[in-house]
């Protein structure tokens, strides 16, 4: 239309012609930058985009510098860890709020409480997390197997595992599980201990998830459990030792088949010690073990057969 006129618009506020830029390499415009792209003002030329820095966020506070990224994403929450947490008595800067201020986030606590989960599949997420979180917590687990824990927890309700099942049982099992593919050794024993549910459920959880998920899991050996059982006894590393390589010739032979790998490596220290004249009783070892003595005394003739002494 003549004599009409055109009149430059933008979305971004930052938008500036930079003076002394290189011209446009098209028509030798003036370019124009903002946070996004340099773009030509003359034919519209985009020479460069994507200016933003996706790097951390340095700030300076105090004497030194800080990188204000946020806390990482982790499999242990249901949410991932982006959920908001409102304090408690103080502000971002330590001060005292007033009561009135406090009555307030009292209020706002409760009301984020309850619209934290969009269904119940969320509220039993959570509710599985946490109970796999305090389990580990209770046995001293890495946090390695914490974190696969809480994933196989999530693919077994992804696949509807959890109906018709605790969610307790299915968390113990989810860690059972973990220290099973990460050979760690944990019996299920332990995990009943601190999972607040029957062994057996936790059992039958356990043969559920290996089944329906093919779990890589290998088979329990008496050596894994030489390290543990001889913390609980206080025996010396040499002792220790000889009853690793005690029960690894014993494995070997194929005489620990079938049998239960800790009352085996219970009767492999007891042998060794002994033997080294650091005398130990059956029943101190066997309640290290949480075996019987019966089961201490029957590997013990098994292993006299294999290295008389």
């Amino acid at each position: 239309m003549a004599g009409s006129e055109i009149y430059e618009t933008s979305f971004d506020e930052d938008a500036q012609t930079i003076p002394g830029s290189s011209p446009c390499p098209e028509c030798n415009g003036r370019v124009r930058t903002n946070e996004i792209e340099t773009v030509c003002k003359n034919c519209g030329l985009i020479i460069d985009e994507q200016r933003i820095d996706h790097g951390p966020e340095w700030s300076m506070y105090d004497d030194g510098g800080r990188k204000r990224t946020g806390a990482p994403l982790t499999v242990a929450r249901h949410d991932r860890g982006l959920s908001t947490r409102i304090g408690r008595g103080t502000d971002a800067n330590g001060k005292q709020l007033s009561g009135r201020k406090r009555l307030q986030l009292g209020r706002l606590r409760r009301e984020h409480s309850r619209g934290r989960f969009q269904s119940k599949a969320d509220r039993n997420l959570a509710h599985g997390l946490g109970e796999i979180r305090r389990i580990s917590s209770s046995l001293s687990l890495a946090k390695t197997v914490r974190n696969q824990a809480c994933q196989l927890f999530r693919t077994a309700q992804n696949e509807d595992l959890l109906k018709g099942r605790s969610i307790e049982a299915m968390a113990g099992a989810s860690v059972y599980a973990a220290c099973r593919c990460d050979g760690y050794s944990r019996t299920l024993e332990d995990i009943a201990k601190v999972a607040r549910v029957e062994q057996s459920r936790v059992s039958t959880s356990y043969k559920t998830l290996n089944t329906e998920l093919g779990l890589p899991t290998q088979p329990v050996t008496p050596s894994e459990f030489i390290p543990r059982v001889a913390s609980e006894l206080g025996v010396s590393n040499q002792i220790r030792f000889r009853a690793q390589q005690l029960a690894e010739k014993a494995e070997s032979v194929g005489v620990t088949t079938g049998v239960r790998p800790s009352g085996f490596a219970a009767a492999c220290l007891y042998k060794t010690a002994n033997k080294d004249d650091h005398r130990l009783t059956q029943e101190t070892v066997a309640d290290a073990a949480n075996v019987s003595r019966a089961t201490v005394r029957t590997h013990r003739d098994t292993l006299d057969e294999l290295d008389p002494v």
